[in-house]
C-alpha cells in the first residue's frame, strides 16, 4: 500500500505538526465587534485534525481593519477572545498560527473605528468596491501615503500584535504579504510609487516587508515567524509588472537570511488568476532553506505529487476545509468529500455555513 507523504509528521520552525495538511487562512467575518468569540473557537476546533491551522487575516491595529467583522489582535479583549480559540484547538490536539493582515488601501472608513486611517505606500486608489455593513458596497477611497512616522508606527504595531499572539497562546505568526494587502502593496511598483528608501528599486520596494519580518522575528523568535506571498496574484487590483520574478527571487533570499520558519506560496489560478510558474516556486524553494507551504486549488493527488517533487513541505487547503471539517480523516480513509459548499454564507455573521458542516458518517 502506498505511503502518503501528506500524513507524515513534520517540524515547522519550532512547531511539531502531526501531518502536512494545513488549513488555509480564510476571511469569514464572524468576529462581531472585531473580537474573536466562542463560535470562532468551535469553527477552528472542528478543523484541528489538520497538522497546522492558519487563522483568517487578523488586523494588527485599527488601521489594518479593512473588512467588516474581521478580528484584530491589538486589544486586551481581542487577546482574551483568541485565547478561547487557541485553547480549543490545543485541547483537540491541533496547532494554530495567527495570520497578521494589515489591509492597507483595501479598506473603507465605514469598516474602521473612529480615528483609524486608510494607509498605503502611496496615494494610489485601487479599482473596485468593498462591502460595508453600514452602507453596503462602496468604492475604495484614495489612501493616505504613509509618512516615515507611519512606517515606524506600523512596524511597531506588527511587533505588538505578534507579542499579543504569543500571549494569546498561538504557536506562531504568519505575516500576510499576499493578496494585494499592505505588505504586497510595498512590493509592487504599481501601488508603490514612493521616491524614498521604500520605493523605486526592487531592494527598496522589498525593504518594508523585510524590516517587518525581521522585527517580528526579533520580538517572538524567527522559528515562530512566517510569511505568505502570492507572486503572480492579481487580487485587490495588483496587475503584473516586469520585475515579478526578480522581486521574489530577491525577497526570498532576504527572508532566508532572517531565518523565518516558512514561506507560504499561494497560487490563485483556481480562482482565475494566472498560475505561479513552476520555475518561480523552484526559485523560492532553492533560495529558502526552511519550510515551504504550497496553497491554491489543491486536491489530495496534486498535493502528494508536489510534495514528492520537492516543491514544498506542506500543502494548504482552503475551501475543502470549509465544507469538510474532518478533511484529513476523509483523505486518509478515502471518504468522499462534501460538495455542499455554501459560498453565499462565506462572509455572513452566524453559524450557518460556518460550524454546521457535518463530519463524514461511515
Amino acid at each position: 500500500m502506498k505511503a502518503y507523504t501528506l500524513f507524515t509528521p513534520e517540524k515547522v520552525g519550532s512547531i511539531e505538526v502531526k501531518n502536512r495538511v494545513v488549513m488555509s487562512p480564510m476571511t469569514r467575518c464572524r468576529a462581531l465587534g472585531n473580537i474573536p468569540n466562542e463560535l470562532m473557537a468551535e469553527y477552528y476546533r472542528q478543523r484541528s485534525g489538520a497538522g497546522l491551522i492558519i487563522t483568517e487575516g487578523t488586523a494588527p491595529s485599527p488601521n489594518g481593519l479593512g473588512y467588516a467583522r474581521i478580528p484584530g489582535i491589538f486589544s486586551n479583549e481581542q487577546v482574551q477572545g483568541w485565547e478561547k480559540v487557541t485553547s480549543a484547538v490545543h485541547q483537540a490536539g491541533g496547532k494554530i498560527i495567527v495570520q497578521l493582515m494589515h489591509t492597507g488601501r483595501i479598506s473603507h472608513p465605514f469598516n474602521m473605528p473612529e480615528g483609524a486611517r486608510v494607509l498605503a505606500p502611496s496615494a494610489v486608489k485601487p479599482a473596485g468596491q468593498m462591502w460595508t455593513d453600514a452602507a453596503q458596497m462602496q468604492d475604495f477611497p484614495v489612501p493616505t501615503a504613509m509618512t516615515a512616522d507611519d512606517l515606524e508606527l506600523t512596524k511597531a504595531e506588527f511587533v505588538n500584535a505578534a507579542k499579543n499572539a504569543i500571549k494569546a497562546g498561538f504557536d506562531g505568526v504568519e505575516l500576510h504579504g499576499a493578496n494585494g494587502y499592505l505588505l504586497e502593496q510595498f512590493l509592487s511598483p504599481v501601488s508603490n510609487i514612493r521616491t524614498d528608501a521604500y520605493g523605486g528599486s526592487i531592494e527598496n520596494r522589498c525593504r518594508f516587508v523585510i524590516e517587518v519580518a525581521a522585527a517580528v522575528a526579533d520580538a517572538i523568535g524567527k522559528e515562530k515567524t512566517a510569511i505568505r506571498l502570492s507572486p503572480y496574484g492579481v487580487a485587490s487590483d495588483m496587475p503584473h509588472y516586469p520585475e515579478i520574478d526578480a522581486t521574489y527571487d530577491y525577497l526570498s533570499k532576504q527572508l532566508n537570511s532572517i531565518g523565518i520558519a516558512y514561506i507560504h506560496i499561494v497560487d490563485h489560478s483556481a480562482m482565475g488568476a494566472p498560475p505561479v510558474p513552476v520555475e518561480m516556486k523552484k526559485t523560492i524553494r532553492k533560495n529558502f532553506a526552511n519550510t515551504v507551504i504550497l496553497a491554491g486549488g489543491y486536491d489530495q493527488q496534486k498535493a502528494e505529487t508536489d510534495l514528492e517533487q520537492g516543491l514544498g513541505n506542506l500543502v494548504a487547503f482552503g475551501r475543502p476545509m470549509i465544507s469538510n471539517p474532518d478533511l484529513v480523516d476523509r483523505f486518509k480513509n478515502n471518504y468522499p468529500l462534501s460538495a455542499d459548499l455554501k459560498m453565499d454564507l462565506f462572509y455572513t455573521a452566524d453559524e450557518k455555513g460556518y460550524t454546521d458542516y457535518p463530519s463524514f458518517k461511515a
